[in-house]
């Protein structure tokens, strides 16, 4: 059993503030007990989108190096949730979730596979594949917490996808996320409820919140939570910045799935 906590955050532009509020989130939370940390999409920068692929950088440059040294100087997992990596395009960069493990090292690094191009309403309309390049392979990260499995916003809308990290051996889903307020207001606790349900998996869900100044009307709509395998929301971040905590509990997820054993009962390919 360990403590995990959520940071949620209104990221913007300014790259320094943003980075400075999530470490004091993420030194918070670490001194409260949590053994897993884990920040939102876009943790390091949401402003405009041309500007996130030029300042975009390698997995070792300076925001790699410092979550990993808060990770080995706190002695924690550490999730950033994700950031504009550098790629071999001019015009599009990686968005990447990368963990560290307690002495700073890189347990795991995943590209967002889903990328998030809707046509909702006036409100609501992106395309991130212009300055994204997709990712391609499913990451579960084996630790000393156990099997934890990457996954970036609009993957929660793929329930495949999560069946297939279940299968690689999840126990954990972690899902920072940057849910527009008009999808999430909808949509959030629905699918984080589904998911955490469909796979017998806890969902740790960090988000952003409020309104960033990406050039356009966006707006997050926050409620970063966690939810145990029965579907429970065990704990959600009020409004604003800050953090919620919860027990993680994996002998939880093991009695679930021999109560409800879905895994073996599966008929379709």
């Amino acid at each position: 059993m360990f403590l995990a906590a959520v940071v949620q955050l209104t990221s913007t532009s300014d790259e320094a503030a943003n980075l400075d509020l999530a470490e004091a989130l993420i030194r918070r939370a670490a001194g409260l007990g949590a053994r897993l940390v884990a920040t939102p999409e876009n943790t390091n920068f949401l402003g405009p989108h041309e500007e996130k692929v030029r300042r975009a950088q390698g997995l070792d440059g300076a925001v790699g190096r410092r979550f990993a040294g808060l990770a080995s100087e706190l002695g924690v997992h550490l999730l950033l949730g994700s950031f504009n990596e550098a790629s071999d395009d001019p015009k599009r960069c990686y968005n990447t979730s990368v963990l560290y493990g307690p002495d700073g090292e890189r347990l795991a690094t995943y590209r967002k596979i889903h990328l998030f191009d809707v046509d909702v309403s006036d409100e609501v309309r992106f395309r991130e594949s212009d300055t994204i390049l997709p990712g391609e392979e499913l990451v579960v990260a084996a630790t000393e917490l156990g099997e934890l499995g990457l996954s970036i916003c609009y993957d929660l809308r793929f329930g495949e996808m999560y069946r297939g990290l279940v299968e690689r051996g999840a126990r954990l889903l972690l899902i920072p996320s940057a849910f527009t307020l008009t999808t999430g207001r909808a949509h959030w606790e629905a699918l984080m409820r589904a998911r955490a349900i469909e796979t017998q998996c806890y969902v740790v869900a960090p988000a952003q919140v409020g309104r960033h100044d990406d050039g356009g009307l966006r707006e997050s709509f926050g409620h970063s939570m966690i939810v145990d395998p029965w579907g429970h929301v065990v704990a959600r971040a009020s409004d604003g910045p800050g953090i919620a905590l919860a027990e993680i509990d994996l002998e939880r997820v093991d009695a679930v799935r021999r109560a409800i054993p879905v895994a073996q009962h599966r008929r379709l390919a």
